[in-house]
């Protein structure tokens, strides 16, 4: 018997990185699971794994920033598995650039995959649970559901360069704590993560001279890191390096589980030590 067995997952951006890393550990204890990403292609192979696991899981893929989305990954869940109990903020990506050269497509774009895309979701989770809660007490049921809201150290702290990621990720620890005190009555926790510098492909290591790039939505956006600045950065981190999607995991983990039923209105940070 695994602590999530009966419950339901949505978790945004779960094809791969940290979001699949989450996806996977709550399977592991016994959740069923709504996977997304932007790209068909890496949702579908997560969704395999997790069938081959013995596990349970549907797609719901697309821009996680379209008005619609929302409404639409909820009732995926509730018409897959009949239920929504945790929800997952995950999905992102960065667009960096100084404020002076950052255009307003740039400014928006990161604010509305960050900011606006959890408000939409957790707005049509609201709608879900505020009806199945009145059911369940009807019936004598106290289910307790959990928000685990993706920030970073760069919305707790800034960071030059990233003033629209920044804003986001500042933003979205701003809706944790107000949606704390609206969801609370309804048994319902609301947490956010803000991670450092964790190992995937958007802070992968650069060779001298080398530049990374992803497509986004038609969009070009550059990734990765220089290694000389990876290398001083992890001379900064006490613990020596960049976590692991799976360590990633570990911390999102705790604010989905019974563990940290008592638990909300709170943002972990996850840096190593630094």
């Amino acid at each position: 018997m695994g602590q999530m067995d009966g419950k339901v997952a949505i978790v945004t951006g779960s094809g791969r990185g940290i979001g699949k890393e989450i996806a996977l550990r709550l399977v592991r204890d016994g959740a069923s699971v709504v996977i997304n990403d932007i790209d068909d292609a890496p949702a579908e192979e997560t969704v395999a794994e997790i069938i081959k696991m013995g596990g349970r899981a549907v797609a719901c893929n697309g821009d996680v920033a379209k008005p619609d989305f929302g409404d639409r990954i909820v009732k995926t869940a509730v018409d897959a598995f009949g239920d929504c109990h945790v929800v997952v903020n995950n999905a992102g990506y960065t667009w960096d650039s100084v404020i002076q050269k950052m255009t307003d497509e740039q400014w928006y774009a990161i604010l509305d995959v960050h900011l606006t895309a959890p408000f939409r979701i957790l707005r049509a989770f609201q709608l879900h649970f505020k009806d199945a809660v009145e059911k369940e007490r009807a019936e004598g049921k106290r289910i307790v559901r959990k928000v685990v809201n993706i920030s970073s150290t760069s919305g707790v702290n800034g960071n030059a360069g990233q003033s629209n990621y920044s804003a986001g990720k500042a933003g979205i620890i701003g809706l944790t704590k107000t949606l704390a005190k609206e969801f609370g009555r309804y048994d319902v926790t609301v947490n956010a993560v803000a991670f450092g510098y964790i190992q995937t492909r958007l802070t992968k290591p650069l060779a001298q001279g080398e530049s990374g790039e992803i497509e986004v939505q038609g969009r070009t956006v550059k990734i990765g890191v220089q290694g000389g600045r990876l290398a001083a950065l992890n001379q900064m981190i006490p613990l020596g390096r960049g976590g692991l999607p799976e360590e990633a995991a570990g911390s999102v983990y705790l604010f989905c589980s019974p563990d940290s039923d008592y638990v909300s209105g709170q943002c972990l940070v996850v840096n190593g030590g630094l």
